[in-house]
């Protein structure tokens, strides 16, 4: 079994991780009317989180060889208190920006980190449970960001919930730098220019360059709507209440979590059962992009049931990080998880903040309704395009590279 310290402390970190994610769906608003921000600017000020996110990716697999992983998400998570506390004292959108990227940079290791602490100090096999359930902790923080997120901002206004935000972020770190021991660092030789070098050999492999357009595509789909834009598309196009939408988040919470165990659990079974993991993966992939079409031509006062198997699926996005990886040697498959992870959220930053531009530039000239509907089309096509390229190339098989 995993140790429960260990576990909680990791977990706590990865719940702040979401929590920050999707705040601004909720304090987006009230952020808007005080600051005075339209709605392609709130789209890139979201997104900012991701772009920061992105940028540590490819260099947080040294560290993590290098120092502890809970020193080093304990450290990252000090940065995410200072960005939330720059965030809570903003006056004008640079500042804004500049928090929610320190914001994104500290709550970056999140996920790496605990991925790496498990490998320590658990046997292979029982890895992808601690994963799983890892996942499914931090899911909570997408439903703490809706409706308790809104009772929040409504008794202590957006400002003094995030100085509590970053409250919250140095206990969690404290709880890594002195509730967690016995983490061995484990100090590989491959210097920064190594590792820059096996990250360009995995980016040019067929097998990198099948997979990685529509786990990129899927992945920044789901990280731009459910950070983001599913809250105002429930306020603007299907017309609730804010408290009401709010709700609706928290569901969309509920359902990654049983999303994250959902998958864990029958992609067990599956692949004991003979079914190819990669088939798994597309299987679920098809699910989530059926959703928004639906979302799309359906009544949208009906359409908070789509965004929850939405949710449910989104899942399914992470199959593609032990597909790819079961194609390389084990020398390599850091690299390529957070090779990919960087394009991941690169899509995810670029993906959000153009969701805002269209619904922006197209609402004077159509409905907000028909603005949103360009939007997820778009978002529609480039799945598409994501699938033609996986089914039209060679199917991928196992990589030999130097290491």
């Amino acid at each position: 079994m995993i140790p429960i310290n260990l576990f909680l402390a990791f977990a706590f970190g990865y719940f702040l991780t979401h929590l920050f994610r999707v705040v601004n769906a909720v304090v987006g608003p009230a952020i808007s009317s005080e600051i005075g921000i339209d709605i392609a600017g709130l789209g890139f000020l979201t997104s900012a989180y991701f772009l920061a996110f992105a940028a540590t990716q490819l260099p947080l697999g040294i560290l993590l060889d290098r120092y502890p992983a809970n020193r080093v998400q304990g450290a990252f998570l000090v940065a995410t208190a200072a960005g939330a506390v720059v965030f809570a004292l903003a006056d004008s959108v640079t500042t804004l920006t500049i928090g929610r990227a320190l914001i994104g940079l500290g709550v970056s290791s999140g996920l790496m980190a605990a991925f790496k602490a498990y490998s320590t100090v658990l046997p292979p096999q029982r890895l992808p449970l601690a994963n799983s359930l890892h996942m499914a902790a931090g899911s909570l923080g997408v439903l703490t960001g809706g409706l308790p997120v809104e009772l929040a901002m409504q008794a202590v206004g957006w400002r003094n919930l995030f100085l509590c935000l970053a409250a919250l972020s140095l206990a969690a770190a404290a709880v890594l730098f002195f509730g967690v021991k016995h983490l061995s660092a484990h100090r590989g030789s491959d210097s920064f220019r190594a590792l820059f070098a096996g990250i360009g050999q995995v980016a040019v492999s067929s097998a990198f360059i099948r997979l990685a357009p529509l786990s990129v595509a899927t992945q920044g789909t789901g990280l731009a709507l459910i950070a983001l834009w599913i809250g105002p598309w429930l306020r603007d196009v299907a017309g609730f209440a804010p408290d009401k939408a709010a709700i609706i988040l928290s569901s969309i919470g509920v359902a990654m979590i049983a999303g994250y165990v959902m998958c864990g659990v029958a992609t067990n079974r599956l692949v004991a059962r003979g079914v190819p993991l990669p088939s798994v993966m597309i299987g679920g992939y098809l699910v989530f992009f059926a959703t928004l079409p639906v979302v799309v031509v359906i009544d949208p006062a009906w359409a908070a049931p789509v965004w929850i198997v939405f949710a449910l699926f989104v899942s399914f996005g992470t199959l593609s990080y032990p597909v790819l990886g079961a194609l390389f040697p084990p020398g390599l498959t850091g690299r390529v998880h957070t090779a990919l992870n960087f394009l991941v959220f690169i899509s995810a930053f670029a993906l959000q903040w153009a969701v805002g531009v269209v619904v922006e530039a197209l609402t004077p000239t159509l409905s907000i309704n028909a603005a949103y509907d360009v939007a997820l089309l778009g978002l529609v096509g480039l799945q598409t395009a994501g699938y033609i390229w996986y089914f039209l190339k060679r199917p991928a098989h196992a990589v030999a590279l130097a290491e």
